[in-house]
């Protein structure tokens, strides 16, 4: 029989930080881009990678906005 306050252990920090995976998305279309401006690739596709750079620094940007409302104990602030 399991016991009704039971909870299973959490999960190791790396696997639930989402800072790691924004950020080698950003570099992925980082390196796009600088392949695509070498080569001289079609236009819509450099600026997908330059919407994708940019999306990946947005990104970022909301989760330190987080991290810093965590950290002064904001209500609303979301637990990372």
């Amino acid at each position: 029989m399991v016991e009704p306050d039971w909870q299973p252990p959490a999960l190791p920090r790396r696997l639930t930080d989402p800072v790691r995976p924004v950020l080698v998305g950003a570099v992925v279309w980082l390196v796009a881009l600088v392949v695509l401006l070498v080569v001289g690739g079609p236009g819509p596709w450099i600026w997908a990678c330059v919407v994708g750079v940019g999306l990946g620094g947005v990104g970022l940007s909301v989760l330190a906005l987080q991290r810093r409302a965590n950290a002064r104990g904001s209500k609303g602030a979301q637990k990372l």
